[in-house]
């Protein structure tokens, strides 16, 4: 009996220290994408980066833009150096850990010059920091309106479809 109130004990400790430690990465993570975000509002071209880790990866709304960091950072330059980049403000966000607590992942819905888009991506934790590997921005799009965007992507995208089959 006192085994099993012991083992009981210690893995309560455990669940609670697991815990506190998933509520302050959490609180860490919602502070470096908001910051991130800020950054981006204000034009700030370096601190924007130092929040991405050094192979990270910025996926925009275009069906063309997988930007490994150095090209994102090439295109994204112009924007920065005109003192005007992107305004994203988080309206909700849900972040999800591994086991190891050193890798997590989230989404978010926000509120852009584009209406509501949605940001998921990966995090990966570098010593006591959190950096952005991995970010997908997606606009959405209302279900009874679908057909309507189809007919307009259709003639985009037919294209770069039968290119990418083709490759």
């Amino acid at each position: 009996m006192k085994k099993t109130i012991l083992l009981f004990c210690i893995l309560l400790l455990g669940s609670k220290s697991f815990s506190q430690n998933t509520d302050s990465d959490k609180k860490k993570i919602n502070t470096t994408l908001d910051s991130w975000h800020k950054a981006a509002a204000n034009a700030e071209f370096d601190n924007y980066f130092s929040y991405m880790t050094s192979n990270g990866v910025f996926i925009g709304t275009d069906a063309t833009e997988n930007w490994q960091l150095d090209a994102f950072k090439a295109f994204s330059k112009p924007y920065f150096d005109k003192g005007k980049a992107w305004n994203f403000t988080s309206l909700q966000r849900n972040i999800y850990f591994d086991k190891s607590q050193n890798t997590a992942w989230f989404d978010e819905l926000l509120d852009t010059q584009m209406k509501i888009c949605r940001g998921s991506g990966v995090l990966i934790k570098e010593g006591k920091n959190w950096k952005i590997a991995h970010y997908v921005l997606s606009m959405t799009v209302p279900n009874d309106n679908t057909d309507e965007v189809v007919k307009i992507k259709e003639k985009i995208e037919n294209g770069f479809i039968e290119k990418l089959k083709s490759e």
